[in-house]
């Protein structure tokens, strides 16, 4: 009974580690909708190059999120679909994002469909980039 319990401890245990370096799924696509100045959202814009993927990864890496569960008080700028792919032979995984920018303080607050990140903020500096990947 010994040896069963040390061998299920040891698969657990090895299961866990190979779980642990599981990498994170690559960005490859992100869907946008802008809001024109009517508060209505325009037809879906898809941002597949390269250079633009790489970028906009990086800055939602950069995002400072928190656990807290908020609603925008006005209607988002911008509306993005990220699509994720975590396997060649499954169904990329969406993650949706609702993205307000504020003109007084040049930050943007982000609210995310993802359970690990539901309200994040980008400080000034990453918002220029970030907005004008976006707002192209």
């Amino acid at each position: 009974m010994k040896k069963i319990m040390s061998n299920i401890l040891l698969f657990a245990l090895i299961l866990l580690a190979a779980c642990s370096g599981q990498e994170k799924g690559e960005l490859k696509r992100v869907d946008i909708q802008k809001a024109n100045k009517e508060g209505n959202y325009e037809e879906v814009v898809m941002i597949t190059d390269h250079e633009s993927i790489e970028l906009l990864k990086k800055l939602f890496e950069d995002i400072k999120w928190d656990d807290k569960e908020v609603n925008m008080a006005r209607n988002p700028d911008v509306k993005a679909t990220l699509f994720y792919e975590y396997d060649k032979n499954m169904p990329e995984r969406l993650v949706e994002y609702e993205i307000g920018f504020h003109e007084s303080s040049g930050t943007t607050t982000i609210v995310s469909s993802n359970e690990n990140q539901s309200y994040g903020e980008l400080d000034k500096d990453n918002t220029k980039t970030f907005r004008g990947i976006l707002l192209k």
